[in-house]
């Protein structure tokens, strides 16, 4: 697969015309060691809680957790909701928290970051890419984010991209992961009508004519929930702060610990994932609220 090259879009930098390769500790199977963080909520402050958690504190014993348990991994994805407040201090905080990995760490926004803010933040090994190549797969990265709104949408740009990095994989005959933020599936309770990705359809559309779609994950929703669509796996992964209550009418939390995920990426396509939780750690939020 080619190499990336460098686009400037509205003063950011962003590699969007070809996919951007790295290489990987090859495995015996030549499999893809992959760790999705998402839905951390950090704030300027270290101190700040989110429902009465705090969020920098929830984080850190995630990272502890993944230390403990995984020996290697080839890359992290950060699937949005970086920070609570969208303040550049909370994405270098982000940031040099994961310092303590080797591996290398992609990101794209939630509906409570700023991409310009991500990418002033941004350091050694922190990257804004849209498509990523590494063994058999390629890892495609959506921005699902409508500034100023909760809900998702992939803009046009977004879709054809998407077809253009699909067609590719296709001819290749790779394996294809692609990130978004917002749930292309509806959430399971009925508060949560209106906040995933309002233009599911799009994007079904177009991965419904391509075969080398294995997966798709994303997380918004901070919940652990595993659907397949069509052959395709949708996973969606709990927060590393609070959990909503799944199967409820109004705004409610849960008393689940927060997570994250590894997905065993296979040579032959086949995906193995988990969700990780903590166990050691006296979870407190805030049951009275309707909302965050």
């Amino acid at each position: 697969m080619p190499a990336c090259a460098d686009q400037t879009r509205a003063g950011l930098q962003w590699r969007d015309l070809i996919c951007y390769k790295i290489m990987i500790n090859q495995s015996a199977d030549n499999s893809v060691r992959v760790v999705q963080i998402t839905d951390t909520h950090l704030f300027r402050e270290p101190a700040a809680e989110l429902l009465k958690l705090n969020t920098q504190e929830s984080f850190e014993y995630v990272l502890n957790l993944i230390e403990q348990n995984e020996t290697h991994v080839d890359m992290f994805l950060g699937t949005g909701d970086i920070a609570q407040d969208a303040s550049l201090e909370a994405y270098k905080r982000f940031i040099r928290s994961m310092e303590r990995f080797s591996a290398p760490l992609y990101w794209i926004p939630g509906n409570h970051d700023r991409r310009a803010v991500m990418q002033k933040a941004v350091g050694t090994g922190t990257q804004f890419l849209s498509c990523i190549d590494a063994g058999n797969w390629r890892i495609i990265m959506l921005d699902s984010s409508v500034t100023g709104e909760v809900h998702g949408w992939l803009s046009q740009a977004e879709l054809q991209r998407l077809k253009a990095r699909l067609a590719e994989a296709d001819a290749s005959h790779s394996h294809v992961l692609i990130c978004l933020h917002h749930n292309p599936i509806p959430g399971n309770s009925k508060w949560m009508e209106g906040i995933g990705l309002r233009n599911a359809a799009e994007l079904f559309a177009i991965l419904d004519r391509y075969q080398s779609v294995r997966a798709v994950i994303y997380g918004h929703i901070h919940q652990a929930l595993d659907f397949e669509r069509n052959g395709v796996r949708y996973l969606c992964t709990p927060s590393t702060c609070i959990q909503f209550k799944q199967a409820v009418t109004d705004f409610a939390l849960d008393d689940r610990n927060p997570a994250y995920r590894w997905l065993q990426l296979d040579a032959d396509g086949r995906i193995e994932t988990a969700v990780e939780r903590v166990t050691e750690y006296f979870l407190t939020v805030d049951h009275s609220s309707n909302g965050y």
